[in-house]
């Protein structure tokens, strides 16, 4: 079962010992993301700390990407702010570089807000970037936002920029929300942020995944979105990742793959996963994936 989207990894993003984007590691950590299985490549993204990386140090991050021989086609930029003045200026960077899409979370900072509300907040992102506005997904993740982009709001977005509305991921980590979503707007994109739903929606029509596991299970994770078959290794691992802050967590993973604890500093607010929840962490991949799924 042949996937149009692929596997796009939702690429953490290391910093170095005073805070700045460790740009190497990063552009070599994407090459090795592909090379393991992605398709993609997604900047910015929640995995990636993006709500903590400025307007401001992201072009450095996205021009090395392509001087690394990364394709424009092969990138997918996060934006995950509230102003859509700000919104706008992070899409155009992206997409004025040839970035195959934006990934674009509502705004998070007013609370209880309605769909008109929220579509007059897309609809300003899309004016402001006039002609570049084009291949936006749309962020569904209200564990974070707050937020839950009804099915409703998605249709009237998608009546309204046929040429810029791409499709939806969903990280809700609801499987009825997701299967509605497939069921009403399966024509567009729909992505799955949580892995344990990525092979069922992908046996109902589902494109594949932004990942943030596929940092350093992409293998795994690419054979799920090609066949639409179950894996209880990936489905067992996310519980576990889900008795930790994730983003650490998933840094902590990272290092011990590469052995590179550079991997390991996060950005304030953000804490290091300590020591002992590494070290458990590390003995579940190894209790899971020590043998092979049939």
């Amino acid at each position: 079962m042949a996937s149009r989207f692929g596997l796009s990894v939702a690429l953490t993003t290391p910093f170095d010992a005073s805070g700045r984007i460790a740009v190497p590691l990063m552009t070599a950590h994407a090459r090795a993301c592909l090379d393991a299985g992605c398709s993609s490549v997604t900047l910015f993204g929640t995995t990636g700390e993006g709500a903590s990386v400025g307007t401001a140090e992201r072009p450095a991050v996205i021009g090395a990407m392509l001087a690394a021989g990364i394709a424009a086609d092969q990138l997918v930029a996060g934006v995950l702010v509230d102003a859509a003045e700000d919104a706008a200026e992070q899409s155009r960077q992206a997409l004025q570089r040839g970035a195959r899409n934006i990934l674009l979370a509502p705004p998070s900072y007013f609370k209880n807000v309605g769909d008109d509300g929220l579509f007059g907040w897309f609809a300003a992102v899309f004016a402001a970037l006039g002609p570049l506005a084009r291949g936006v997904l749309l962020y569904n993740i209200p564990s974070v936002t707050t937020v839950r982009l009804s099915l409703d709001l998605i249709g009237r977005l998608r009546k309204a920029y046929p040429g810029v509305v791409a499709g939806v991921k969903d990280s809700g980590g609801d499987w009825a929300y997701s299967e509605a979503l497939l069921k009403a707007h399966g024509d567009l994109i729909i992505l799955i942020g949580d892995e344990r739903h990525l092979a069922p929606a992908v046996r109902i029509g589902g494109q594949g995944a932004i990942s943030g596991m596929a940092n350093f299970a992409a293998g795994e994770l690419r054979a799920i979105v090609e066949s639409g078959r179950d894996d209880s290794r990936v489905e067992g691992f996310v519980l576990e990742l889900l008795r930790h802050p994730v983003i650490p967590a998933v840094k902590a993973m990272v290092a011990r793959q590469t052995g590179d604890e550079r991997w390991l500093t996060v950005r304030p607010p953000l804490e290091p996963v300590a020591p002992p929840e590494r070290q458990q962490l590390g003995a579940a991949f190894d209790r899971l994936f020590a043998t092979q799924a049939a």
